[in-house]
């Protein structure tokens, strides 16, 4: 076995902190805002999820890239997240489907990482004084300048980031021919969603995240769908208003993860940022209707307003995080409308709540049935 040795690079937080480790060939520098994700797999599906988009990524699995890539698994068409943090980064991969190692996909796309950093530790730091924005450095670009340039990137509380991951033009997926047809508005949405709606027999045109309304009604879809996204849900203006005029409509709407909390604000409920947000694929939540508990893929870093929620006259609380308490799923009571906080596609993790598909579908039968 050949060793080489590789450049020092390291992890500077806001607040001064700083995390050494080992540049994996990308020289350059990153910023963001540094979260980590609890999953043992997935790590591409991860990293082309749009919902990360702005973020560096710490890995909490000891090994990643040990699998390398394939074209399948990616949740969008390029990677998203802003930088990497890991252990152990393997340059070398064993699988027999793989069609290529992550080391050559990150310089593919111009994506600054970070290896050899102690991510127990890491971890433990974001837990405990919560996310903040970071960077990545690995071109001997001295402290003091990183400093400077990192008291400039803005917080994502109030960042608008959806308009940053959107479609620009309007696309289709699946069969014209289906049953049901959805009119999707992309805040950052992830290609397992239309494949799971595909494979329930619809046919889904996705658009821009500022469509207006009229544009989504023209093509008289059965039902309309928010999806996830990255960013805070708050400066989204428009599209709440999108969710009032789609919820006004009484055909059956539903929103996961960004999409979730936008339903959340049409309805006049606030959200907020959370410390440290849930990412990962092995969260716990409570369905309230059926009493048993799920195990879910989420990530997000804001979250609905679980007391103002409580309060609302026309929303229910459908589903809780057992961890915390936060709301993780509700409903109006008046519409056809639901949403969830967490990721039913779960690419990567389990399949314990793919049932919500089939809900939104069910709901677009019943509309249409009752419309013949």
């Amino acid at each position: 076995m050949k060793y080489t040795t590789r450049p020092q690079a390291l992890l500077l937080l806001a607040d001064g902190t700083i995390f050494y480790g080992k540049s994996i060939g990308i020289s350059g520098t990153t910023f963001g805002e540094v979260c980590f994700n609890t999953g043992m797999t997935g790590y591409q599906e991860v990293f082309t999820d749009p919902s990360y988009f702005g973020q560096i990524m710490v890995t909490t699995n000891a090994h990643i890239g040990n699998y390398g890539v394939n074209n399948q698994e990616t949740e969008s068409d390029q990677i998203r997240i802003a930088g990497l943090v890991c252990k152990n980064f393997s340059f070398t991969h064993s699988r027999p489907d793989s069609e290529g190692d992550l080391l050559s996909y990150f310089i593919q796309q111009n994506r600054v990482a970070i290896a050899d950093v102690d991510t127990r530790a890491l971890v433990s730091y974001i837990r405990d004084h919560g996310a903040q924005n970071a960077v990545i450095c690995s071109d001997g670009t001295p402290i003091e300048e990183l400093k400077k340039q990192l008291a400039l990137i803005p917080d994502m509380k109030g960042l608008e980031l959806a308009s940053k991951v959107s479609t620009q033009e309007m696309y289709s997926f699946g069969d014209e021919k289906a049953s049901y047809k959805i009119a999707a508005l992309d805040l950052g949405i992830k290609k397992n969603i239309l494949r799971n709606l595909a494979k329930r027999d619809c046919y889904i045109q996705v658009f821009p995240y500022d469509t207006p309304f009229e544009k989504l009604a023209a093509i008289n879809p059965d039902g309309y769908f928010l999806s996830n996204g990255p960013g805070d849900p708050d400066p989204l203006t428009q599209v709440q208003e999108t969710a009032r005029q789609m919820i006004a409509s009484d055909k059956p709407v539903f929103g996961i993860c960004l999409g979730h909390q936008i339903i959340a604000l049409a309805n006049g409920i606030s959200t907020y940022k959370m410390f440290n947000g849930h990412r990962g694929i092995n969260h716990p939540v409570m369905n309230i209707k059926t009493g048993k508990g799920e195990i879910t893929s989420q990530n997000h870093g804001f979250a609905v307003n679980r007391e103002e929620l409580e309060q609302h006259p026309d929303l229910e609380i459908t589903h809780y995080h057992l961890n915390d308490q936060t709301v993780a799923g509700m409903r109006m009571k008046s519409k056809s409308c639901f949403s969830v906080q967490y990721h039913p596609e779960a690419s990567p993790g389990p399949h314990d709540s793919s049932y919500l598909f089939d809900e939104f579908v069910a709901a677009m039968h019943e509309t249409k049935t009752i419309n013949v």
